[in-house]
């Protein structure tokens, strides 16, 4: 697929994976739509792609407000007419066990990972499907199997998958192209605001960033998948393991993610 002129909507593009495609989609000759909840962050991301020679508007998107979110999807098809691609990749994550958390963090995580992504699809939807374009969750591993001392965050990625799966057959003769992708984990802020148990960020990471994929590699490989229409990206060996040791024996999978999990550093598992 050639980008130029297509017209992408990116959540949580103000840092992490949603800059690095905002960035790789501008240079690939997209006009971007930038959402995220800091407006100076995104007027820096916008003047960036600009002095590039890129296109770039933004709205400062809450993504768990509908009228945001809507607002978001306007702005996009006021300055450039159209929107051809949808990326919901603004997310938040946690690490506690079930058993400390606070429910209200659960109710976040599904607020912000599930019904942002509910409710930019339901109003980008009807230009993507008049420009045959793409809708792209960006989930997990942990939407894959569940992730222990992640709850909350399995269950908004499964949610999330389950929800684009059915758009996606609900529009199977409209030419709708609807992926999931489903990184590892990546070097970004995005374990430094996880949330505790109490709600409050653990503001570290338990994790070598040095040794995980970056968010431009990821970038590419979200946008790689788009040009080929593919259904499901799993991006490196621990998602392609998992999926498979999942349809074969799940039972290992538990203990090997009990196993992996409870050697992180100050681990709440046992």
């Amino acid at each position: 697929m050639d980008f130029k002129d297509k017209v992408a909507v990116i959540t949580g593009a103000s840092s992490g994976i949603g800059l690095a495609l905002a960035r790789e989609f501008a240079a690939q000759g997209a006009a971007v739509v930038l959402g995220a909840r800091t407006e100076d962050k995104l007027r820096e991301v916008a003047k960036e792609i600009e002095s590039r020679g890129g296109r770039a508007v933004f709205a400062a998107t809450d993504v768990t407000k509908e009228a945001d979110c809507e607002c978001l999807i306007e702005t996009g098809v006021k300055a450039f007419g159209k929107i051809d691609i949808l990326i919901c990749n603004a997310g938040i994550s946690m690490r506690a066990l079930f058993d400390d958390v606070d429910l209200n963090v659960l109710h976040r995580l599904m607020d912000v990972n599930f019904w942002g992504t509910v409710n930019c699809v339901k109003y980008a939807l009807p230009h993507i499907r008049q420009n045959r374009g793409s809708i792209v969750g960006v989930s997990s591993v942990a939407g894959i199997h569940g992730l222990p001392g992640r709850t909350g965050y399995s269950a908004s990625k499964y949610a999330m998958q389950g929800f684009l799966d059915t758009v996606r057959v609900e529009n199977l003769k409209k030419g709708v192209h609807v992926m999931v992708a489903a990184p590892g984990f990546t070097a970004s802020n995005v374990r430094f605001s996880a949330l505790t148990a109490d709600g409050t960020p653990q503001g570290g990471t338990p994790r070598d960033e040095g040794k995980m994929m970056t968010a431009e590699e990821v970038a590419r490989r979200i946008v790689r998948g788009i040009a080929r229409r593919k259904r499901t990206l799993l991006m490196e060996f621990q998602g392609r393991a998992t999926s498979f040791i999942k349809k074969f024996s799940p039972a290992l999978l538990d203990r090997l993610f009990y196993s992996h999990m409870a050697k992180e550093e100050n681990s709440p598992l046992k």
